[in-house]
């Protein structure tokens, strides 16, 4: 009997999208699922409209606001399933997406080899999706993936993931405490626990971006706090699995990275500077303050972290909002639904192994990147190098790296 797959989602707000999300997951080809929706205290029509959906194997609950974390584990804890599949209320599935990652598997309940896909990130229509692949898109063991994603920045968004019931029940759940980052840090502790991460490029994630509702929005101080303290987990269970000292390097050069891009890190933040900096002690090494461009360094010296904060902040949205709109002015005059243009021409594409494959849904070219702050970091970065060069670059030689004030850092030797 086939192996049965929980295909869970957290969801919040989401009446805009979930409907679409729910038809990818029940339209997976896989023939033994089942599809668990907790609605997390949603104050517009999410919960009406997944209700819309109950059937057999179709469970929707509803809980007081708890958050993504608490949803996420109320799920998991109806899941009967062997492989679970997260996804989140506004992100889309390729019909075949779990097939694919299942073809040769083993059974759930014993397998600790992790099945990661490629993702595509849209605005509005998934047929505008751009599938580009990143230094995590391949098989790896944990250590390695876990090394590149510190290293280079890398990231995975939640859905790719099909998480073995073994795998899962081996990292326990979501951690309740945070709410920026969580998903970073419950995947870099699942990867610190399997044996190997099978990468299927065939199997396709559509991830949802933009939704964002003004240039105002920022990052509060509890999700700075959350930030931290996802950062220093993961560094932890990279040393689970290897305690080196190119582990350590790859702990520093993750929180430099952080401390560079998002606006938690600035002076201002006194406490959570001084602890960033502690845990970098404790890796063998040090950190910078956030090292700023010419155009961000003039306007610190003229009016101070402040500013740049709420410049960059503005920005960042700016660009993101941008590219929402103009992604919209792309759409297609037809009135068919996002999901249905693209998910039916996924699976009229669909190939035999070996055969030529076109993209699904969209032969557009890739566009700019926009500057958004993903789990507090600059989307801009991400898959980059911090000088901004592409992550599968040739490396260059390393300079002499000071800090701000004229002071060189003394940072554990990068061994990668």
């Amino acid at each position: 009997m086939p192996e049965l797959v929980s295909i869970l989602i957290p969801a919040y707000n989401a009446e805009r999208w979930i409907a679409n999300t729910l038809t990818s997951a029940t339209a997976q080809d896989w023939p033994r699922k089942e599809i668990i929706v907790v609605d997390d205290g949603s104050i517009d029509g999410t919960l009406a409209v997944a209700r819309s959906f109950s059937a057999a194997n179709v469970k929707v609950l509803s809980q007081r606001n708890a958050g993504a974390s608490a949803a996420r584990n109320r799920a998991l804890a109806e899941a009967q399933g062997d492989y679970i599949q997260w996804l989140d209320a506004d992100d889309l599935l390729a019909p075949d997406k779990i097939s694919r990652q299942l073809a040769g598997a083993e059974p759930g309940a014993t397998s600790r080899v992790l099945l990661s896909s490629a993702f595509g990130e849209f605005f509005g229509e998934p047929g505008t999706a751009d599938f580009v692949p990143g230094p995590l898109w391949e098989d790896l063991d944990p250590v390695e993936f876990l090394l590149r994603r510190f290293t280079r920045n890398a990231w995975m968004c939640p859905a790719v993931w099909l998480v073995s019931r073994r795998l899962t029940d081996l990292a326990g759940g979501w951690d309740e405490r945070l709410s920026l980052d969580d998903d970073g840090e419950y995947f870099s502790r699942v990867a610190a626990k399997s044996r190997h991460i099978r990468f299927s490029p065939e199997a396709r994630v559509y991830y949802r971006r933009g939704n964002v509702g003004s240039l105002s929005r920022a990052v509060s101080d509890r999700a700075c706090e959350s930030l931290l303290l996802s950062l220093t987990l993961c560094i932890e269970h990279l040393r689970s699995v290897e305690d080196s000292e190119r582990s350590r390097a790859a702990g520093i050069t993750l929180l430099q990275t952080c401390i560079d891009h998002s606006v938690c890190f600035y002076p201002g933040h006194q406490d959570l500077q001084a602890r960033i900096e502690a845990v970098a002690r404790e890796l063998g090494g040090s950190v910078c303050p956030p090292r700023l461009n010419w155009k961000y360094a003039a306007i610190r010296a003229l009016l101070g972290w402040s500013a740049v904060k709420r410049v960059k902040t503005t920005v960042s949205n700016m660009k993101l909002l941008a590219r929402s709109r103009f992604a919209r002015l792309r759409l297609p005059t037809s009135r068919r639904s996002p999901l249905v243009s693209c998910v039916d021409r996924i699976g009229a594409n669909r190939t035999e192994p070996g055969a030529e494959r076109q993209p699904p849904c969209s032969d557009r070219s890739k566009q700019d990147d926009s500057g958004d702050l993903r789990f507090g970091v600059d989307a801009t970065m991400v898959g980059k190098r911090l000088d901004g060069t592409p992550a599968d670059a040739p490396k260059p030689p390393t300079p002499k790296r000071t800090c701000i004030d004229g002071t060189e850092p003394d940072r554990a030797k990068e061994t990668l």
